[in-house]
């Protein structure tokens, strides 16, 4: 076992559902977290003392704990023009030497007592808007690319703050969740590189879903081109 690029937590994070205003609306969202330095237990499904209020899109097997990298955190602060505390984007890890290029779609990886698995990268939502007052920050955080991503849980135990990731299995597939991001956002219709994607055993039953309906779609278009008819 090797450790990535000294790549560590340097924030575990934890929060519950709490109102937050969206427009003229109030929702609730758990995307406020805050740090904790002692051990927390990390199950399944997420982490101890953390909840989702949106469980049809949030947490869940498949996102289990969400990541985001600090290396992001200067460039936002100059985007939004403050200073941003750990947890900024309602991640649960910020994580130091683990960027979306340096991840890949399936690797595995040991934290503290856990084991888990890059299952997606993180797809923006409204609340990020809500919490800082920016309507158009998902969209800027999708063209980034700077999303985060989502772990899997393969092995129950308990990680704390300040512990390594440490790579157990890099995934043959060698899908990083940059090349993830820009095929979903930006180029599409990349049939190709949508196999590809789809090719990972790893992949979130999410990203799989999404990913099979645009394929679909391109077949669709590619036909329909061809024969001037459209598909069955």
């Amino acid at each position: 076992m090797v450790v990535l690029q000294s790549a560590k937590i340097m924030s575990l994070n934890v929060g519950t559902p709490a109102p937050l205003v969206h427009g003229k609306k109030e929702v609730m969202s758990g995307i406020v977290k805050r740090p904790v330095t002692e051990p927390v237990w990390l199950s399944m499904t997420n982490l101890q003392g953390d909840e989702q209020a949106d469980l049809v899109h949030h947490g869940g097997v498949d996102k289990a704990v969400c990541v985001y990298p600090y290396e992001h955190y200067a460039y936002w602060e100059r985007e939004l023009n403050r200073t941003l505390e750990f947890g900024a984007f309602g991640e649960n890890l910020t994580t130091q030497g683990a960027a979306e290029q340096d991840i890949s779609i399936g690797d595995i990886f040991r934290i503290g007592e856990a084991v888990v698995q890059v299952s997606q990268p993180r797809q923006p939502c409204f609340k990020l808007s809500a919490k800082y007052g920016v309507p158009e920050l998902p969209v800027m955080v999708q063209d980034t690319g700077y999303t985060g991503y989502y772990f899997r849980v393969l092995q129950e135990g308990a990680v704390r703050s300040g512990d390594e990731l440490i790579l157990v299995n890099k995934h043959p597939g060698s899908i990083t969740v940059s090349f993830a991001n820009q095929i979903m956002h930006h180029d599409k219709k990349n049939e190709e590189a949508i196999r590809e994607i789809l090719n990972v055993d790893a992949l979130s039953g999410s990203w799989r879903e999404t990913l099979m309906k645009r394929l679909g779609g391109i077949s669709i278009d590619t036909q329909e081109r061809l024969t001037g008819q459209k598909g069955d």
